[in-house]
C-alpha cells in the first residue's frame, strides 16, 4: 500500500479492486493491484454524500415550515441565480442548475480536506482539469443551442474580412480558458493545503487555526471565481450578436 494512501482508499483497494480494474479496462489501461487513487475515491464519497443530503432534504421541503437546511439551500440558490442574471441576462434561469452544481461540487471539494483523514480532490490537477473541460463543453453546447450554426460567427470577429486572423486567435483563446481554469483552481488549493500542513507541523493550535480559516476563505473564493468565470463564458456564448 502506498504511504500516502488514505484509509478510505485502502478500503476501496482491498474490497473493490475488481470494480476499479473494470473501469481501467474500459479506458484502455492495464489492471493494477491497487487501482483506486485518493482523488477518485474522494470524489465518489463527495458526490454520494451530496446525493444523500439532497435525497434527505427533498421530501422535507415545506413552504409553511422550512428548516434550517432548506433556508441555507434557498439562500444559496438565490445567490447563484442573482449572479447568473447579472452575467447572462434574462435567460439565466436555464443555466442555473449547471452553475449551482459546479459551485457546490468545487466548494465541497475544496473544503473536504479539512476533515481529518480526508483530502481535497482539487489538490490534484486531474480533478480541476475535469471541471474545466466540463465548463468548456457546456458553454459551447449551450452556445450552439441558443444560436445554432450562427454561434460559429463568435469566432470570426466583428468584420468578415478579419475572420482569417480572428479565427485562430479565438480558438487559442477558448482553449486557453481550460488551462486557466485548471491551473488557477489547482494552484491555489494545492498551495493553501501545503501552507496549512507546514504550520500544523510547526505548531499545534493557534497558527493552524488561523491558516485553516484562510484555507476556508480561499476555498470559497476559488469556487466562486470558477462559477463566475463559467457564467461569463456562458453569457458570451448565448449572446445574440447583431
Amino acid at each position: 500500500m502506498p504511504e500516502s494512501e488514505l484509509w478510505v482508499t485502502s478500503v476501496f483497494n482491498d474490497y473493490l479492486w475488481g470494480l476499479g480494474n473494470f473501469f481501467l479496462t474500459l479506458i484502455g489501461r492495464h489492471a493494477e493491484a491497487r487501482p483506486w487513487a485518493d482523488f477518485i475515491v474522494m470524489q465518489i464519497l463527495l458526490v454520494a454524500g451530496l446525493m444523500l443530503l439532497f435525497a434527505v432534504l427533498r421530501p422535507r421541503l415545506s413552504v409553511e415550515r422550512p428548516g434550517g437546511l432548506q433556508h441555507t439551500c434557498e439562500l444559496l440558490y438565490g445567490f447563484v441565480k442573482g449572479q447568473a442574471e447579472d452575467q447572462v441576462g434574462h435567460t439565466a434561469h436555464r443555466y442555473v442548475p449547471f452553475f449551482g452544481t459546479i459551485f457546490i461540487f468545487i466548494l465541497c471539494s475544496n473544503l473536504i480536506g479539512l476533515i481529518p483523514c480526508f483530502e481535497s480532490p482539487t489538490n490534484f490537477p486531474y480533478v480541476t482539469a475535469g471541471c474545466a473541460v466540463a465548463t468548456f463543453l457546456y458553454y459551447n453546447a449551450v452556445g450552439f443551442q441558443a444560436n445554432g450554426i450562427k454561434y460559429l460567427a463568435h469566432f470570426a470577429g466583428p468584420l468578415w474580412w478579419l475572420a482569417p486572423l480572428m479565427l485562430p486567435i479565438e480558438i487559442i483563446s477558448h482553449l486557453a480558458r481550460m488551462l486557466s481554469l485548471t491551473v488557477r483552481l489547482y494552484a491555489n488549493m494545492f498551495a493553501g493545503e501545503q501552507v496549512t500542513l507546514v504550520f500544523i507541523g510547526l505548531t499545534k493550535f493557534v497558527a493552524p487555526v488561523i491558516f485553516m480559516g484562510l484555507h476556508i476563505f480561499v476555498g470559497v473564493v476559488q469556487a466562486y471565481i470558477f462559477m463566475l468565470l463559467t457564467m461569463v463564458y456562458v453569457g458570451g456564448s448565448v449572446a445574440h450578436e447583431h
